[in-house]
């Protein structure tokens, strides 16, 4: 696998790429599947179309991963918390976590469990995927989930869970050992069922200083990277904490690939970085809107890495209304100039 070969910093022939959120609503086909079911959660729910959106990409545009459909939230919801998705809101729990009391009735042991409709997806996925194509499993990473858990919702500022981690560290870290513990037992079930990687989203890493994201946030990514590498030593780890090119050097820690989000200039990151680790990344999505600024934007990024240690995605999610043409152009484009750079380097 090309993919898979790139994570592990060999060579060829030329730069790999998929793109985060790649199974979503910018596809018409992807729209009619969520239609039939109702909604989100029934999808991710439905292992069939589950899978059937993990491989709705790779028929359309050739990417050359596949990332399982999914959300990094129906882990706390497994855990017992109450989720909804509501319109133009997005996720929220009806019942956030603010004492110990609430921390304890949730499970990991229970998470682990009832997961199993992820576990299906990715059996169903990887029996029908091609073999030259890698799947891609992932899970939410430890602070942003407790962020999601504590604040109810999305925030623009986090003062709930700044609260806590300030004036009662103490039950932070346990609601983050308690996520820590089933993400685990659910990474494992994933990599079991078929991932070939791990992809570990900090979405709210930019939320917090330096010393307390290494704190509250790194050392426990650290742990499950440290975790994969002891048990599932032939999956290739991808971390993507989003927001943290200030202190990107303080890092470290037993992964193959660093995500690098849109905001963070790739030339930083790879003489900071690159020698050590895998760089993914980093074209700004809304550069899809035009294939100008596809091609702009793509010849800066190659031109940087010169298609060595380097995976191509954007540096976010791909937006709801990018026209899948465009999204098939940048696809080709990465290929065949990636693919040029390369020969031409030997």
């Amino acid at each position: 696998m090309i993919f898979i070969d790139a994570c592990k910093g060999k060579a060829t022939k030329h730069t790999p790429i998929w793109l985060m959120r790649q199974a979503g609503r910018y596809l018409p086909q992807y729209r009619d599947l969520r239609a039939s079911v109702g909604d989100f959660l029934a999808l991710c729910k439905d292992s069939q179309k589950a899978a059937q959106a993990t491989l709705q990409p790779i028929s359309e545009l050739d990417v050359d991963a596949a990332i399982i459909f999914s959300d990094i939230l129906v882990l706390p919801l497994e855990m017992g918390m109450s989720l909804s998705f509501k319109p133009g809101i997005g996720p929220v729990f009806s019942e956030p976590i603010n004492d110990l009391k609430a921390l304890d009735k949730l499970s990991a042991d229970k998470a682990i469990e009832n997961l199993n409709y992820v576990y299906d997806a990715l059996k169903i996925t990887r029996e029908q995927l091609s073999p030259d194509k890698a799947l891609i499993g992932f899970c939410g990473a430890p602070w942003t989930l407790a962020t999601y858990m504590v604040e109810g919702s999305g925030s623009k500022n986090y003062a709930n869970v700044k609260k806590m981690l300030y004036s009662n560290p103490q039950l932070l870290h346990s609601m983050l050992r308690k996520i820590t513990n089933a993400l685990k037992g659910y990474i494992s079930a994933q990599i079991n069922a078929g991932a070939d990687a791990i992809q570990i989203f900090d979405s709210w890493a930019g939320a917090l200083e330096m010393n307390a994201y290494l704190e509250f946030a790194w050392s426990y990514i650290s742990e499950l990277c440290d975790y994969i590498r002891k048990n599932h030593p032939n999956t290739a780890i991808i971390v993507f904490p989003k927001g943290v090119g200030a202190f990107i050097e303080n890092l470290q820690a037993g992964y193959d690939v660093l995500g690098i989000s849109w905001d963070m200039p790739l030339k930083i990151a790879k003489d900071k970085m690159g020698a050590k680790y895998v760089l993914q990344g980093n074209l700004e999505p809304c550069r899809l809107y035009d294939t100008m600024a596809i091609e702009d934007g793509v010849d800066e990024i190659l031109n940087i890495m010169r298609g060595k240690r380097h995976i191509f995605n954007l540096g976010h999610g791909i937006l709801p209304d990018i026209p899948v043409k465009n999204a098939r152009y940048l696809i080709d484009y990465v290929r065949e100039k990636s693919a040029k750079i390369i020969a031409k380097a030997k």
